[in-house]
C-alpha cells in the first residue's frame, strides 16, 4: 500500500485531493497538513511514499518545504500541486527534489497520471508549463526575468507580493529582519523595481501569485 501525505492550506482542496486518492485501491492517505512546518514534521513521523504538496502555503513556500523534506526524509516522492503557472518556480522546485508539478486547473485524470508517474520514479509537468520550459532551452535571452534572483530572493519577492511584513518573512525563513531587508533591496535592484507595489504587479504578471491574493 502506497502511503500519501496531502498538504494544502485550503480545507476544501485538501479534502478533495484526499477523496480522489483514497478512491484508488493501492493508495492510502496517512496524514494531512495545512502548513509547511507541519508537513516537514509529519514526513519524519509518518514516512510517506508520496507528498502531494501545495506550493503556496501560509508559512513556508513549496520550494522551502521540498528542500527540507528532501534533505531530512530522502526517498520521499514529492508532487507539487499549484495555481502558479511559472516556469522558474517549476524548475527550482524540481531541482530541490520534486518530480512532479501539476496546476490546480488540471483534470482529475492528469492528477492521477502525475501521481502514478511520480511514484514510478518518472517526472510529470503540466503540458502547458512544459512547453514554456522547453521553449526557453538554448535561449538565454528568453530567460525568465526572475531567473536572476537567488532562491531566497525569490521567496522574499513572493512573500512581499502576498502582503507579508518584513518581520513575518524573517520569522518564516528563520533569518533576521535586516537580512530580509537586504534581500528586498537586491530584488528591487535586480528587477529594476521601485517598491513593494511594483513587486506585487511583477509577481502577478509572472504568475508567481494569483491576482486575487
Amino acid at each position: 500500500m502506497t502511503r500519501v501525505l496531502v498538504v494544502d492550506d485550503h480545507t476544501l482542496v485538501r479534502d478533495g485531493i484526499c477523496r480522489l486518492l483514497e478512491s484508488l485501491p493501492d493508495l492510502q492517505v496517512v496524514g494531512t497538513a495545512g502548513c509547511g512546518r507541519d508537513a516537514i514534521q509529519m514526513c519524519r513521523g509518518l514516512c510517506p511514499d508520496l507528498v502531494v504538496l501545495d506550493y503556496g502555503l501560509p508559512d513556508l513556500d513549496g520550494l522551502e518545504v521540498t528542500r527540507q523534506i528532501a534533505a531530512h526524509t530522502p526517498g520521499v516522492r514529492i508532487l507539487i500541486v499549484t495555481m502558479h503557472e511559472n516556469e522558474e518556480c517549476a524548475v527550482r522546485v524540481m531541482r530541490a527534489g520534486a518530480t512532479g508539478y501539476v496546476l490546480k486547473g488540471a483534470s482529475t485524470e492528469e492528477l492521477l497520471t502525475a501521481v502514478h508517474k511520480v511514484l514510478e520514479g518518472k517526472v510529470h509537468v503540466t503540458q502547458s508549463l512544459m512547453e514554456k520550459m522547453v521553449s526557453k532551452l538554448g535561449q538565454p535571452s528568453a530567460e525568465a526575468p526572475e531567473a536572476c534572483l537567488s532562491n531566497r530572493e525569490l521567496q522574499v519577492l513572493v512573500a512581499l507580493a502576498q502582503g507579508a511584513t518584513t518581520r513575518e518573512i524573517a520569522t518564516a525563513l528563520q533569518v533576521s529582519v535586516s537580512t530580509v531587508e537586504t534581500y528586498r533591496s537586491r530584488v528591487l535592484e535586480k528587477l529594476g523595481l521601485r517598491n513593494v507595489a511594483d513587486i506585487t504587479r511583477f509577481a502577478i504578471r509572472r504568475q508567481l501569485i494569483a491576482a486575487t491574493e
